[in-house]
């Protein structure tokens, strides 16, 4: 048994500094170790105290009788290492820190927090500033929430595991309160040694859990994370994440515009939908989408059937759906022959959506004969049952009656409680129907459910290409034509230029390239050419040196600076502008794909993906990039227009990649913008980019 497991199902645990106050966060621990019946050995420690409660207290950890596999230590910050350091030389399996005062609390906190783990060696340690751990499965509980004073806490198949403690004992209450069962609950905190990853790798392992809650604030150790959520997916154990942080407040654009258009919060956007973690995006999520994943039951499309016997729920439920791009499709005429061969009369509604069985919720018999019609039409793939207040006279009856029909399909059964009746809902939570209190609730259960089974593991990683020569470009902001000599090196397609110091020279250039060109500035300091004046299109050799002399003039009044040199390049047409774009922050480095041009920050038309370990994108994720963007049908023949060079695109996407792998951190920042997807058969042309390589 190694250490986390020890630390989750001990035999025996230490209390540090524990005290006979059941009703102070120190008498806690051992109160509720006690109350919910832990089987194993309990040592109280405390030098004041000879006994508390029925239990025999011990002056110090030296004078424990036996090494405890769990030590809690409840001392505040500035003594905590020194019990944590006792416990380890006992050979303690691991130590549970409550106190706060850590890094969450500067420089001396982060003195404290280094002597802790000085203190702890090989002892595994939990937290410090955690409110601990509840195994619900083997009835254990190492933790002082206030919480634990509920009697009773239904036991189920979700496991949590939150950066706060006080959210831990708030998904505590409100799963007990919802019936929703839980696994074990974990609270990390400050994670000095063990974090998110090292508890969601052992639930990954843990026959009690099938659904993974997390509360996240920061991923540390990204790579970490990434490899026991990837080992969560393949193994269909699905994890929620309910990331806080959201605001974009804090992002900045440095000299590209995909700072501004990426930010930390696109990059879990990427890392969680890499990595098959389906997003919460409210707390309330955070146990909904659990709460129905835990049924083990599969949501194969997105056809709904809702059986109402009131119609303004049914309707809040049919359009909440439809918002989210579920549909509600009328019964097929067998199964509308089946439904209305249970009710007579005119006043149910059996050949629409929402399917209206008035009686229903009066008479069980009626409701499980609609259940069982629609659980076997071919026409759904889920059912939403509203549970109006006609049936708050006998919620056993109705609750007893839609549980007969789950043996008969593996279809999800959703409840929308439309009275406020939480004991209903508790109570059909309970009988393995998932009940929700509103509308939007049943959507955001549904769409966990089909994102869980639309995720594919990532495949094969391309191949490492041969490295390419790039060690002749200078360090700091290249100018736009040594960027596009990077990106070309690297086989990004680029637009024909010449650079140009004079007009004459200028004029020359226009000829050899031909037709109509573009007139830039070139400077590695100015990036956004545009906002000072310094591009002009559609020029002839005519009137290229005239615009060459305005543009200089013009540039120097609004920016303060002369260009000295210009880029003449050809004009390219036809094409689709979208931008290409690297971003780097703590969670790695990402690829961006969007609708581009100067408008480009304007739409926020974007997609991302994080490179995978030592290597470019393959294939395969830059074609998923290309068909996530909402421009993806200019691409693919959008009303007449030609089909794009979508395969030219694809290999451009992974080109750009493998530059960004190989050059590390030593690629601060790289763009093309736009870069123009010409018709099929014409590839594409990087028309415009920036790169920024570390001093």
């Amino acid at each position: 048994m190694n250490a986390i497991s020890r630390l989750l199902k001990p035999r025996s645990v230490a209390v540090i500094g524990a005290s006979a106050d059941a009703t102070k966060t120190a008498g806690r621990p051992v109160s509720y170790l006690v109350k919910h019946g832990f089987q194993g050995d309990i040592y109280p420690v405390n030098p004041k105290a000879e006994r508390i409660g029925e239990l025999r207290c011990y002056p110090d950890i030296a004078s424990l009788p036996a090494v405890p596999d769990v030590g809690i230590v409840l001392l505040g910050a500035e003594r905590a290492h020194l019990a944590v350091r006792e416990l380890a030389q006992r050979g303690c399996a691991a130590a549970i820190v409550l106190a706060s005062g850590y890094t969450e609390t500067g420089e001396e906190g982060a003195r404290r927090q280094r002597q802790l783990i000085d203190a702890a060696g090989s002892m595994r340690l939990l937290g410090p500033n955690t409110i601990g751990l509840v195994n619900l499965t083997d009835n254990i509980v190492l933790s002082a929430t206030g919480a634990l004073e509920m009697e009773h806490f239904p036991v189920g198949a979700i496991g949590v595991v939150s950066q706060s403690g006080g959210i831990l004992g708030a998904l505590l209450s409100r799963a007990a309160a919802r019936g929703i069962g839980l696994s074990k609950l974990i609270s990390t905190s400050n994670e000095v040694d063990l974090e998110l990853a090292d508890f969601i790798d052992h639930l990954v392992d843990d026959e009690a859990t099938k659904v993974i809650a997390l509360y996240v604030e920061t991923v540390r150790n990204p790579e970490k994370f990434r490899a026991a959520a990837l080992r969560a997916a393949r193994a269909g154990k699905p994890i929620v994440a309910f990331k806080i942080g959201r605001s974009e407040a804090g992002a900045q654009a440095a000299v590209s515009h995909t700072g501004a258009l990426a930010g930390a919060d696109r990059m879990y956007d990427a890392l969680f939908r890499q990595t098959g973690v389906i997003r919460a995006q409210t707390f309330s999520d955070l146990l909904d989408i659990p709460a129905a994943l835990s049924t083990g039951r599969v949501l194969r499309n997105k056809r709904v059937a809702i059986l109402t016997s009131t119609g303004g729920a049914g309707t809040l439920v049919s359009d909440s759906l439809g918002v989210s791009g579920f549909e509600t499709p009328a019964p097929d005429a067998e199964t509308a022959a089946a439904l209305r061969a249970l009710q007579t009369g005119d006043h149910a509604a059996l050949d629409r959506n929402p399917i209206d069985v008035t009686l229903a919720g009066l008479r069980p018999d009626l409701l499980r004969g609609a259940i069982k019609a629609v659980l076997a039409s071919p026409s759904y793939d889920a059912l939403v049952v509203i549970v109006g207040s006609s049936s708050l006279a006998m919620p056993e009856l109705m609750a007893g009656a839609i549980q007969d029909c789950l043996p008969l399909s593996d279809k999800p059964v959703l409840a929308y409680v439309s009275p406020h009746a939480p004991e209903v809902g508790a109570l059909l939570t309970r009988r393995g129907v998932p009940a929700f209190a509103a509308a939007e609730s049943c959507t955001a259960a549904l769409a966990g459910m089909l994102q869980a089974i639309q995720w594919k593991a990532p495949v094969a990683e391309a191949p490492q290409a041969a490295a390419v020569p790039a060690d002749d470009f200078p360090a700091g902001s290249l100018d736009e034509a040594q960027a596009k000599q990077l990106f070309a090196r690297f086989g990004v397609p680029c637009a024909r230029e010449v650079v140009v110091q004079t007009a004459a020279e200028a004029e020359q250039a226009a000829r050899e390239l031909g037709g109509r060109v573009v007139l830039k500035i070139l400077s590695g300091e100015i990036t956004h050419k545009s906002d000072v004046g310094g591009v002009a299109v559609g020029l002839t050799a005519e009137q290229i040196g005239v615009r060459l002399t305005e543009m200089a003039a013009q540039v120097e009044a609004r920016a303060g600076v002369r260009p000295q040199r210009f880029l003449v390049q050809e004009m390219v047409a036809g094409g689709t502008e979208l931008i290409l774009g690297l971003h780097r922050d703590a969670l790695g480095t990402a690829v961006l794909l969007g609708m581009g041009g100067v408008t480009a920050e304007l739409f926020k038309d974007t997609t991302m993906r994080l490179l995978p370990p030592g290597g470019p994108l393959s294939r395969e994720e830059a074609l998923s990039m290309a068909r996530e963007l909402k421009t993806w049908p200019l691409l693919d023949g959008f009303r007449g227009r030609p089909k794009a060079d979508v395969d030219a695109l694809v290999d451009a996407i992974v080109a750009f990649s493998a530059m960004a792998a190989q050059l590390g951190d030593r690629l601060s920042e790289a763009e093309i913008n736009p870069v123009f997807v010409l018709p099929q058969g014409q590839g594409v042309r990087a028309a415009d980019g920036v790169a920024v390589l570390a001093r």
